[in-house]
Order: C-alpha cells, then structure tokens, then sequence
C-alpha cells in the first residue's frame, strides 16, 4: 500500500472517533446509556491504537499538511470531555455550572504545553472524564456525591501531581498494565450487562482506581521524568 494511503487511513481512522462522539451523544440524548458508553469506548479504543499505526508509518513525514497531533485533539476533546459532561447532564447527575466546569477546565488542559512528563505520565487531572462518567455509573453515584467530585478533578487539572498514563507510563509498568487489562474487561462487561455495576466489577474498578491514584503519588513523590 502506497505511504499516502497508509497515512491517509490513520488520518480517517482518528476522525472517525468524532462519528463515534456524535452517536455517543445521540444515544445519551435517548437515554440510552449502554449504546452511548460503548460508542465511547469504541472512542477510546481507536485512540489507543491509531497513536503507534502513526508512528509506524511515520504519518507527519508523508502528510505533513495534516496534523494528527491536532486532529486527535479535537477528537479527545469531544470524546473524553464534551460527550461525558453531556451524559452527566443529561443523566441528572450534575447541573450545568458544573457540566461548564468539565468543559473550561478541560480547555485548559488540552491546552497546556507540559501536561506530560518524559516518562508517560500527565501533569494535572488529565481531563478523561469518560472514565470518571463511567464510575458515576458502576456505583449509581447521585449528584450529592458526583458534584464535589467535578469540581474537585476540574480544579486538580491545575494541581502538579502526576497521573498515571494507561500504556505509556514506564514507573511501576508491569502492574500497572496488569491492572489496566482487568479493569478494561470489567468495564466491557458491566456495559455490555447494564448499569449499576455488580459487585465484583465495583470492587475492580474501586481497587484499580486507588492503585493508579496511588502510582501518580508514588511518582509524584519519587520519580525522576521530566515535564514536557
């Protein structure tokens, strides 16, 4: 396959995240909120996965007038904060100061020049409030609980501690894929099953977002990357 097209498909493989988007908020429009979470996860597994096809085929190289970098930005944008705070919304769970509050503080973190470090973490609440949404779902969490949890995350998109990166991250690695892994099955069943989660997936998800909160300390405290 010639190099255009090659990079051309990534290129249409990212954007098509958008469409993804698009049928997240049509089905949470409906309130259908399983259709609307596996449009998301489609969502997050295509940019999973179009970030190394890129590397590989050296996409800034071939089609350097188009830029990935921006183009999966606006895709995130859309996908892990927009579509998210919309469903919070539309759900009950949060009103609309607080569904601004995911957007603007959002904004500023996509926005921000050292939101990561050398090593593969985030500086600052890294803005995935996908998976903040999805929590708010496994638990039935109502809005006494939901709202102090925005708007702590939007305020912790300014606070220097470090998050850990799901793939990328290099300190504690191994465990932290390990735990990834499991969470990401828990997360496809409970989806696929219906909400609120079953107790085996709410202790998952709660052990596995203590241990990642934890590596963020941990590195916080006694890593060595540097920001940028």
């Amino acid at each position: 396959m010639p190099a255009k097209v090659s990079a051309a498909a990534v290129h249409i493989l990212t954007a098509l995240g958008a469409v993804c988007g698009l049928f997240a908020l049509t089905d949470a429009a409906a309130h259908d909120w399983r259709a609307a979470f596996l449009w998301l996860g489609a969502a997050a597994f295509i940019d999973a996965v179009d970030g190394p096809l890129a590397r590989r085929i050296g996409v800034e190289k071939v089609l350097p007038q188009f830029s990935g970098a921006t183009l999966d930005l606006i895709v995130d944008y859309l996908t892990y904060c927009v579509v998210p705070a919309f469903i919070l919304m539309e759900s009950g769970r949060v009103g609309p100061v607080a569904g601004g509050f995911i957007v603007l503080s959002s904004l500023f973190h996509f926005a921000d020049q050292k939101s990561k470090t050398s090593d593969g973490f985030f500086v600052g609440f890294p803005a995935i409030w996908n998976v903040v949404c999805l929590y708010v779902f496994v638990f039935d969490a109502g809005p006494q609980i939901v709202i102090p949890i925005v708007f702590g995350l939007a305020l912790a998109t300014f606070v220097p501690l470090k998050w850990v990166h799901p793939v990328r991250s290099e300190f504690w690695r191994a465990p932290t894929l390990t735990a990834v892994a499991l969470w990401s099955v828990a997360a496809l069943y409970e989806v696929i099953a219906g909400f609120p989660g079953t107790l085996a997936v709410q202790v998952i998800f709660a052990v596995v977002g203590v241990y990642l909160v934890c590596v963020g300390v941990a590195r916080t405290c006694f890593g060595r990357g540097k920001v940028g």
